[in-house]
């Protein structure tokens, strides 16, 4: 305590004021849909709640809202997202498109609906981060080109980092989803979690940097 408090005064008296990027954690939220939420998982499993950890883990002190909602969509997203993120937050991780991909939504509307989030979030100065989503190979290739370029196009667009495949790793791998083949385990989240931290120790950073 007393070296803590006489380095603070050695900080003050040197005209050097403690950082507040250095005593503050990071508030960030994660926007997205039920693979965000948690679906047919305790609470304590889901992605926000588990990035959390791992960030913790690595030095790195976030507190992490999760902005999830079951069933979402692009558009269900944006009509929320005002009273979703709150104020005071400095970053978020958006994960929408799956349900619009499963559903066959226009591209278009998915990329209008994704633009306007991205567009309000750094209004707001708030930076972003980008998960990307692959849309299944059902509805023909064309479908599947218009979809998949979405993210990348609109991370070039705005200037965000992008995390190409939300469930990199995960798709397809019966032992780390639920019986539904959609939704991942516990499992299937901590593999989320582990091949996205880099990209989300990058994202943060450079937040952090902004925030000196």
């Amino acid at each position: 305590m007393f070296i803590a408090l006489l380095s603070g005064v050695l900080l003050t008296m040197a005209g050097i004021a403690p950082s507040k990027a250095q005593t503050l954690p990071i508030k960030m939220a994660v926007l997205g849909d039920s693979l965000t939420a948690g679906y047919g998982l305790p609470a304590s499993a889901a992605f926000p709640v588990r990035l959390q950890k791992a960030l913790k883990d690595r030095g790195i002190d976030t507190t992490i809202v999760n902005a999830g909602v079951s069933g979402d969509t692009t558009s269900g997203g944006r009509d929320r997202l005002d009273w979703s993120i709150p104020e005071g937050t400095e970053a978020v991780i958006v994960e929408l498109g799956a349900n619009d991909a499963l559903r066959g939504i226009d591209p278009k509307v998915t990329r209008a609906a994704l633009d306007d989030i991205v567009r309000k979030l750094k209004a707001r100065n708030i930076a972003v981060l980008l998960a990307g989503m692959y849309a299944p190979r059902n509805f023909g290739p064309e479908y599947a080109k218009d979809f998949d370029a979405i993210y990348p196009d609109i991370a070039a667009m705005w200037k965000v980092p992008l995390y190409p495949f939300f469930l990199d790793g995960v798709a397809g791998d019966a032992k780390l989803n639920q019986p539904d083949g959609l939704h991942p385990t516990a499992d299937g989240i901590d593999v989320i979690v582990k091949r996205i931290l880099p990209a989300v120790e990058s994202f943060l950073a450079s937040r952090n940097e902004q925030r000196k």
